[in-house]
């Protein structure tokens, strides 16, 4: 009859710390891992400088959001930009082609805003003057506006100034020799349409831009509007 040898406990120990190797190789070698890519942020549209021009402004009579930056073009943020005219300092010369409104300096330069204009049928053009101003403006929409949109007729004698106001935060009335022209620059919050010709003839300027401009120009002041 054939017995068995007794295993070599020294052999046996061997083989498993072997064969316990192989297996702890098998676990923990892999293809080496890609380094995870973080992508950078994406530079920002718009410059610190102008999160600053665009800021709330809980300083006013009725506290002014930060504008939504998202909703705003960046070619529409004010600027101090090169500006050769034959009009004299001080003027504003509405660009409606181009959605611009330039408040002219005197060195060759003007301070640049954007604008929404009115929409086809409903502009106005020529020269006039900036009469007066008004912070935080009563609103009182003209007959014939009311006639084409009823739900006005609430306001006939005046929309109390407010956030909620037609004509934001501050208006500038344009007249002709001592006519009203009936037409306004006045503030809006609505970014989206800074660019676009959807009023109904008045030029709107985002609601820091005319407070802006309200602080700079003076009354009496021409006021050229291009078509």
């Amino acid at each position: 009859m054939t017995t068995s040898r007794p295993i070599d406990r020294r052999l046996f120990l061997s083989g498993f710390a072997s064969a316990a190797g192989l297996a702890l190789s098998g676990c923990t070698t892999s293809l080496p891992r890609s380094e995870e890519i973080v992508p950078e942020p994406a530079p920002p549209a718009f410059s610190a400088e102008a999160m600053l021009m665009y800021r709330a402004m809980a300083e006013e009579r009725f506290p002014i959001p930060a504008v939504d930056l998202s909703q705003l073009d960046p070619v529409f943020v004010r600027a101090v930009v090169d500006y050769p005219t034959p009009e004299r300092p001080g003027t504003v010369i509405v660009d409606t082609l181009n959605r611009y409104l330039y408040h002219v300096r005197d060195n060759g330069t003007a301070t640049r805003y954007g604008v929404g204009v009115g929409r086809a049928g409903f502009e106005w053009s020529g020269r006039g003057h900036i009469a007066y101003g008004r912070e935080w403006p009563v609103w009182t929409p003209p007959a014939d506006m009311i006639a084409r949109q009823p739900s006005l007729e609430k306001w006939r004698h005046g929309q109390p100034p407010g956030p909620d106001n037609a004509l934001g935060a501050r208006a500038l009335y344009i007249h002709q020799g001592n006519r009203d022209t009936l037409y306004r620059l006045h503030g809006t919050g609505e970014a989206h349409t800074i660019g676009k010709a959807i009023s109904s003839g008045c030029v709107r300027l985002l609601n820091q831009d005319i407070i802006h401009l309200y602080q700079e120009v003076k009354w009496g002041s021409p006021i050229v509007v291009l078509v």
